[in-house]
């Protein structure tokens, strides 16, 4: 009956992103009739199972009574003493513990005053119930042990000086049933617990693992914006400041720069729109094809546009890429080839893709020197570098050549099953 509270219960477990809870119930959460469990004090009393209760338990008094003739008849006090322990269970998931030893302690005052056994146990494991799973499992035992050894004194010591008269010692048979309520009202009440605290556990896992996708796609998105917008502004930069200062003196080689800037920019924005539709439509495939080593040729002639004459090469025998793979590969070049620009003086540079066995390496190099104080790059740049590459398991080197230069080095693995 417990299980009928009105009352409300605390809000459904939430992503990181605020969505519903997983499946009809919260995914491997308890079901719609064990949720009273869950409810933590201070919300409304529970009224309607406490009323259906104390109904059940002096109507089903009072049929025990007409049975039991050797006990007391139902009277005035007996009906208080029912309806008071009752009664106690409305507060039984604020204060479970004055809960469950003021309801024994009626419950063996019920007793010792003679009526007749019956439905008065279930305030008695309504109580206990209650206290176990808010966490107070002693204060449960005392109070069904306590009640347990003031019946064996009632029934076996002090009925000669308690009603009804001439009653003589009860048989220690009826203790056998009396230990089976007992250790039943316990061993519930405990199964409810652990199981109360899976759900919690489990209620936990998943709203970390929800907030460790959800970084995780923070993450990617702010990394492969920046790979996009430095990349395609840097080129933007390097063009416009051509354009500026050719549109006197050479303006077709100006045209020619903001022909340059109309491409960069129209990729770029293409290139933005595809990782901000994943936000709008999480879960869907995306559009067009992610980035890959393919698209070599575009960086080199995009670089080649800012004046950076590179140079590739290709060593082992190429294999297919899984996906992820390839768009890294793709990023860390792009990055490098970006810091080339902005961060060196260097009018050359060389990539290198080397493939063996598992592996995939790339090499960057620029004849350097540096420029400024960012010698090889940003901080955000070679940081999101490197974040891809662990992502896949591999590493990322960059760092100043001994003869000056600037040197990017990534080893990414390649599983062969990712690949087929």
């Amino acid at each position: 009956m417990a299980g009928m509270d009105p009352q409300p219960t605390p809000g459904p477990d939430r992503g990181a992103r605020g969505g519903p809870p997983c499946g009809p119930h919260g995914r491997g959460g308890p079901p719609r009739a064990w949720r009273w469990a869950e409810r933590e004090p201070g919300g409304a009393l529970p009224w309607l199972s406490t009323v259906l209760l104390a109904a059940f338990v002096l109507i089903g008094s009072g049929f025990a009574a007409r049975n039991q003739p050797d006990r007391e008849a139902l009277d005035a006090l007996g009906r208080v003493l029912l309806l008071t322990g009752s009664a106690l269970l409305l507060w039984r998931h604020r204060r479970p513990v004055p809960v469950v030893f003021g309801v024994a302690a009626l419950t063996l005052a019920y007793f010792a005053a003679g009526y007749a056994y019956g439905p008065v146990f279930l305030t008695v494991a309504v109580a206990c119930y209650a206290a176990i799973v808010h966490g107070h499992r002693r204060a449960a035992w005392w109070a069904l042990g306590l009640l347990w050894a003031g019946h064996l004194l009632v029934s076996h010591w002090l009925y000669r000086h308690l009603p009804p008269a001439g009653d003589g010692p009860g048989p220690w048979g009826q203790e056998i049933p009396v230990a089976a309520f007992v250790v039943a009202v316990l061993a519930a009440s405990e199964l409810v617990r652990v199981r109360r605290e899976q759900w919690a556990q489990q209620r936990a896992e998943r709203a970390a693992a929800e907030s460790r996708r959800a970084d995780e796609e923070r993450l990617r998105i702010a990394r492969e914006l920046h790979d996009v917008l430095a990349h395609s502004i840097s080129v933007i930069n390097v063009q416009a400041g051509v354009g500026l200062a050719l549109l006197d003196s050479d303006p077709e080689q100006a045209r020619t720069a903001l022909t340059t800037i109309k491409a960069a920019s129209k990729e770029a924005l293409g290139e933005v729109r595809q990782v901000l539709a994943t936000l709008r439509t999480p879960g869907d495939a995306p559009r067009a094809p992610a980035p890959g080593l393919d698209r070599l040729p575009e960086l080199v002639a995009q670089a080649a546009s800012t004046g950076l004459t590179v140079e590739t090469a290709t060593e082992g025998d190429p294999v297919p890429l899984p996906p992820g793979t390839d768009l890294a590969a793709f990023r860390i070049v792009q990055e490098a080839l970006t810091n080339v620009v902005r961060h060196s003086g260097s009018r050359t540079a060389r990539v290198v893709i080397g493939h063996t066995p598992g592996t995939l390496e790339l090499r960057i190099d620029d004849e350097g020197p540096a420029t400024g104080g960012d010698a090889g790059g940003s901080g955000n740049g070679l940081a999101g570098m490197r974040e891809r590459a662990a992502a896949l398991g591999g590493t990322i080197e960059a760092g100043t050549r001994p003869d000056g230069g600037f040197r990017v080095r990534a080893v990414l693995p390649v599983r062969p099953e990712e690949t087929s």
